[in-house]
């Protein structure tokens, strides 16, 4: 299994599609050097915010060859595997070590709606099927079904290969029974920005992160100082980018990010349906706070 430390800042990146609405590789491997150049910890591609929903099997596929081969070990690629297919999910993730990705982040089984015994066994029949790091992905409010703390700890505890989970339920006392009780080595990374600092001062290791899209630096800095027990500078930073986290949402996530992004000149502002660009308004209110941190 590939050294991997599920530890820092991982950019959680947006896919960039041309006007055509194809896949934009040239800007994918812009926005990795950008990464890279300030200092992230690891890159997620095919994920939420990269738009897996509406990618096809075999453009998730290209991004996650072309992204390893641009990184060229430069930092980890983490490549999101999970959908509601055990199997197909367990296809996606052999391909993905094939290909050379250094762990791969599978989403709770969405629509299906598993009880927590059918997480438990998705999860569990995927890591033995494959010997590379496994991030759980909680992302209930898209999934329509929370993993549990118990199922969490289960898996991380009879799963070797399951080294960490993405936290996105929002939900702190859950978040603080997983970081009691699952074994020592096993990693709790926030999936909401806001709450990476509260995570870290909890016990969690990092964070799969939107606003480091546009905000690599500064955001890493906070989540190092926080790592390093400097809450002081962590608590400046985090306040300073809170208003950015919060407009990152205020239509579904990549929508406000991929804006943002296409101001900077590293994608075009294209979605894919049911998505829709933003509003007018929505985009002054999201320049006005642009504004504040130039």
């Amino acid at each position: 299994m590939k050294e991997f430390t599920p530890y820092g800042t991982f950019t959680a990146l947006i896919t960039p599609f041309n006007r055509k609405g194809e896949v934009d590789f040239k800007a994918l491997r812009k926005l990795i050097d950008f990464q890279i150049e300030n200092n992230v910890d690891g890159i997620v591609v095919t994920a939420t915010t990269g738009e897996s929903a509406t990618l096809s099997l075999k453009e998730k596929q290209a991004i996650i060859i072309d992204a390893v081969e641009h990184t060229n070990g430069r930092i980890p690629v983490i490549a999101g595997t999970g959908t509601n297919e055990t199997e197909l999910s367990l296809n996606m993730t052999i391909f993905a070590k094939e290909h050379g990705a250094s762990a791969c982040l599978l989403v709770a089984p969405y629509y299906n709606k598993p009880n927590q015994d059918g997480l438990y066994e998705h999860f569990r029949l995927i890591a033995g099927e494959v010997d590379i790091p496994i991030i759980l992905y909680n992302v209930p409010s898209r999934t329509g079904t929370n993993i549990s703390a118990e199922t969490t700890v289960r898996l991380a505890t009879d799963c070797p290969n399951i080294v960490a989970t993405k936290e996105a339920s929002g939900n702190l006392d859950q978040i603080m029974k997983i970081i009691k009780n699952a074994p020592k080595d096993f990693a709790v990374l926030s999936g909401d920005d806001s709450l990476t600092l509260p995570i870290i001062s909890l016990g969690g290791k990092g964070v799969i992160s939107v606003i480091s899209n546009y905000a690599p630096k500064e955001f890493s800095e906070m989540v190092s100082f926080a790592l390093q027990n400097k809450i002081d500078k962590a608590r400046e930073i985090h306040y300073k980018l809170l208003e950015l986290m919060e407009i990152n949402f205020i239509e579904p996530n990549p929508i406000p990010v991929k804006y943002i992004m296409s101001l900077l000149g590293y994608t075009k502002e294209v979605y894919r349906l049911p998505l829709l660009p933003l509003k007018n308004e929505q985009k002054r209110r999201i320049k006005e706070v642009l504004k504040k941190f130039e």
